[in-house]
């Protein structure tokens, strides 16, 4: 039996009927297709969906970055268990996918790409928005997409569409190869007409594995915890991925050993856990990161210790420091010259915790790390805290209103600027999946159209993005996105005229805050005198939203709680208190490299440079 559709028809049959399944949960693997039509898919792909608009839900995006971005939080937000498809014409449409699909990928986040391509029957040559390259008739602008996607291939012939459909399905489920999958579709190819078997239209369940150790990997891996007596365990993104939670704080519980977290891994454990001690690494606490000065065997399970984590080598300082990773991917178990023990999270950790039978680490270790967390909690405390409730806020202050009004259904959505630092140090997650930072990519403005996906996947719950003036005006489109269809997001804009965050580390290499405050700009090339006249909270209610204003502590508390209980989409605006004489967040409690110029004349450039020298002598090489 045969059924004579379209490729683009037979693609969207296809995806409506794949499936994934773990642990007994199966859900539809690709829930709807995100879409901005234009030549080379609005003929193919955009019939597509409007034949089968009955099964496959379309949602209008305002810019293709932001609806990758949307995906994928749809996609962590389900367990990668699900995402979305995106879809887009040829030309700009195509390119403004990249960074959106680098995103994905570096995060292990599934998203399937399908964009237009131009003519693969060449009628006309070039067409529209087509790149021509002379020495070679088969590339395209898509060809971009091919090292920021985990599977890539150009559907020239509609039988070519079979194989690739399923390896397209088997790389989005792999717990390892995941990431952004690009499927190219010349505009002709889609529409043209196949007799296809019905059987590539049969329901497939395509099974997300949960590998376990190798038994001689997980004998070293106890016998290498039973030996230690300062072990410290960072828990990473692997841990939410593989919903090992509660494995991990069985194991915690079992063996004693506190816990740090990555910005991927944050929530791991609640803050409150007796195990947890919060963020690692340059954004992390004082608590975790003393510990891991001097942690004797740090066990990493599903992290990839980026410099972040690593403080860029500097971190880990005990002279005889071992790594044990825990990790599926074999890549990542074995960084840092680890101990590898290569598994599924929350399998790993289970037999792991079985292994260890009777092991406990000393309690005055338990004593000494317990009390250095009620030390840093007390910090926290003291940021959040506000003498004048009548005063403008500090960014720290902004969040402590957040975080005495929000509970454990709320979920919180950043990526980039200042804030990840400040969250990092001082959020108290309540949930496993409450906190929720892109800090692989950190791309601004992921936030806004990552709250879009979230919420989509979980309706019943209160989605914040958090985002700042730098992010905000990078993608804002999104909004109109939210209004038109009803998506209840919240957004929290913090105004601090400028980037924080590169400000302060410009600041600190000898750059001197150049190019990193929206100021008017002198004949000089500086920076000066008031703020630009830009208002963001303006901008956002040209764009439907609703939006309050909070000029004060106090009316920051009372706008928060009037937009959680909105039904409609609603924006916080509140300029926050920028002033070096104010307290804001902790300082970096470890290093994290950025060059600083060799040579220089200014003065701030060449004690940058010292301190610079000063911090890579203390860096190692884990072997």
């Amino acid at each position: 039996m045969t059924t004579r559709l379209t490729v683009a028809q037979a693609l969207v049959r296809f995806l409506t009927a794949q499936h994934t399944e773990r642990d007994g949960e199966r859900r539809r693997l690709i829930g709807a297709t995100w879409g901005i039509f234009g030549h080379g898919n609005v003929a193919g792909i955009g019939q597509a969906l409007v034949e089968y608009a009955g099964v496959m839900p379309y949602h209008q995006g305002r810019n293709e970055q932001s609806m990758v971005h949307a995906a994928v939080g749809y996609a962590r937000q389900c367990g990668r268990l699900a995402t979305h498809a995106v879809t887009t014409s040829i030309g700009p449409g195509a390119t403004n996918l990249v960074t959106g699909a680098a995103l994905a990928t570096v995060n292990h986040l599934p998203v399937l790409l399908l964009p237009g391509d131009v003519f693969a029957t060449r009628p006309a040559d070039p067409v529209l928005q087509q790149l021509e390259v002379p020495y070679a008739g088969d590339v395209s602008v898509n060809d971009t997409l091919r090292p920021v996607s985990r599977y890539f291939d150009r559907i020239t012939r509609p039988e070519q569409l079979i194989p690739s459909a399923l390896a397209a399905m088997r790389v989005l489920t792999d717990p390892v190869e995941t990431g952004a999958v690009t499927l190219a579709l010349p505009q002709d190819v889609q529409a043209e007409a196949y007799d296809w078997p019905e059987e590539f239209f049969a329901e497939r369940v395509w099974t997300v594995r949960r590998p376990g150790p190798d038994p001689a990997e997980l004998a070293r891996a106890a016998a290498a915890v039973r030996a230690a007596r300062r072990p410290l365990l960072v828990a990473g993104g692997g841990i939410r991925h593989s919903r090992a939670q509660a494995a991990l704080a069985a194991f915690a519980e079992a063996t004693g050993i506190p816990v740090a977290s990555t910005q991927a891994g944050k929530g791991a454990l609640r803050y409150d856990h007796p195990r947890d001690v919060g963020g690692i690494g340059h954004t992390g606490t004082a608590t975790a990161d003393e510990l891991a000065r001097t942690a004797d065997l740090v066990i990493g399970v599903g992290t990839r210790f980026t410099d972040f984590t690593t403080a860029s080598g500097t971190l880990f300082q005990h002279p005889d420091v071992r790594f044990l990773h825990l990790n599926i991917a074999p890549h990542d178990a074995h960084k840092l010259a680890a101990l590898p023990l290569v598994a599924d999270a929350r399998t790993g950790l289970e037999e792991l915790t079985g292994a260890l039978a009777s092991y406990k680490v000393d309690g005055a270790y338990t004593d000494e790390y317990t009390a250095a967390k009620e030390r840093w909690e007390r910090r926290v405390d003291a940021c959040f805290a506000s003498a004048d409730p009548d005063a403008r806020p500090t960014q720290p202050q902004v969040l402590g209103a957040l975080d005495a009004l929000v509970d454990d259904s709320d979920i919180v959505i950043n990526a980039a600027g200042s804030l990840p630092g400040d969250l990092h140090k001082l959020w108290r997650a309540r949930s496993r999946d409450q906190y929720h930072l892109e800090y692989g990519y950190s791309c601004m403005g992921y936030e806004i159209p990552a709250a879009l996906g979230v919420k989509l996947a979980a309706p019943e719950r209160e989605v914040w993005a958090l985002v700042g003036d730098g992010t905000y005006l990078m993608m804002p489109t999104e909004i109109v996105t939210a209004v038109q269809e009803g998506v209840a997001i919240k957004v929290l804009l913090v105004q601090n005229h400028g980037y924080a965050s590169i400000g302060g580390l410009s600041a600190a290499v000898g750059g001197e805050r150049f190019g990193t405050a929206y100021r008017f700009r002198t004949q000089e090339g500086t920076y000066t005198g008031a703020p630009l006249p830009v208002d963001l909270a303006a901008n956002a209610a040209s764009l439907g939203m609703r939006v309050l204003r909070a000029g004060s502590v106090r009316e920051l508390r009372a706008a928060l709680a009037e937009a959680r209980a909105a039904d409609t989409p609603t924006c916080v605006y509140v300029e926050t208190e920028t002033s070096d004489t104010v307290s804001g967040a902790p300082e970096a409690q470890a290093w994290w490299d950025v060059p600083v110029a060799a040579s220089a004349t200014r003065t701030p450039a060449v004690t940058a440079r010292e301190q610079y020298e000063r911090h890579v002598s203390t860096r190692r090489r884990h072997l």
